[in-house]
């Protein structure tokens, strides 16, 4: 499926910025299920400075504001050809051990909540595919998908307590629960093409999962399915907080901060 993607950030300023720096993690690689034909990063109000891969291999850009501004704006954009892998990675790969991704972060720290989630699962279905595919219907049915009610610094544990979440919740529960199961998981930022071609605020997220004899295996928890040819991955990590599309520090007393995002994934 050949997809065209525009991804517009911008950041406006009550005041201006006297100096800032970002990560952007907001370019996608050739991989076996998708290859990235054309891709361009604008900048206004900000100057590139270097792009490097960081240790998950995600594709990095590192941008500066060294200039008074009260507006940036970040236009990513490009055309990826995907195809449907039903989901499958495969192999591990990269900088980061496996035994990495069976710990746990700030976010998706285990409590009681994410063990009752599981109680169960692990006895009761012996195929560890269909048994992550049980985990992910499990955490949809506890956490409705719901905007407004989490921000990004909600836990796992907390998004269960609420019982209302988005994609991000839904990616963090199932790390949770998935490494308390045996399971190396990773988070994963990226793009969706959805029925409605609707214009969106905010970048997709799901979850992996590493599976022996097989490797890595994506859920998609808040659709109910693995990925396929609609999807396109961008930066993968522990957390969201290693796979943010954007993320660094501004300087300066400037004031109200506003945030706009638009992003249109197209056929």
């Amino acid at each position: 499926m050949l997809l065209t993607i525009q991804h517009r950030t911008t950041y406006a300023y009550e005041r201006p910025v006297t100096y800032g720096l970002q990560q952007l993690r907001l370019i996608p690689k050739t991989r076996d299920e998708q290859e990235v034909l054309s891709w361009d990063t604008r900048l206004e109000g900000a100057t590139r400075e270097a792009e490097f891969q960081d240790h998950h291999m995600n594709h990095v850009m590192l941008i500066s504001i060294d200039e008074p501004v009260d507006k940036i704006t970040i236009t990513s954009s490009g055309q990826v050809d995907t195809k449907d892998a039903y989901g499958i990675i495969g192999k591990h790969g990269g900088f980061a051990p496996l035994w990495y991704f069976e710990g746990s972060t700030d976010l998706t720290r285990a409590g009681n909540l994410t063990r009752k989630l599981t109680k169960g699962l692990t006895g009761d279905i012996s195929d560890p595919i269909d048994r992550l595919h049980a985990l992910s219907g499990r955490i949809l049915d506890e956490v409705k998908y719901e905007v407004g009610e989490t921000h990004v610094a909600t836990s796992a544990e907390d998004a269960l307590s609420v019982g209302r979440g988005v994609c991000q919740d839904h990616a963090h529960i199932f790390l949770a629960a998935a490494r308390t199961m045996g399971f190396p998981s990773r988070y994963v930022s990226g793009y969706l093409k959805t029925e409605d071609g609707a214009v969106h605020d905010a970048a997709h997220a799901w979850a992996e999962a590493h599976v022996k004899g097989v490797g890595w295996i994506g859920f998609d928890i808040s659709n109910g399915i693995s990925p396929d040819e609609r999807y396109v991955r961008v930066a993968t990590g522990r957390d969201y907080m290693d796979a943010a599309p954007i993320s660094g520090l501004s300087f300066g007393d400037h004031g109200k901060e506003t945030l706009s995002v638009d992003i249109q994934v197209q056929q």
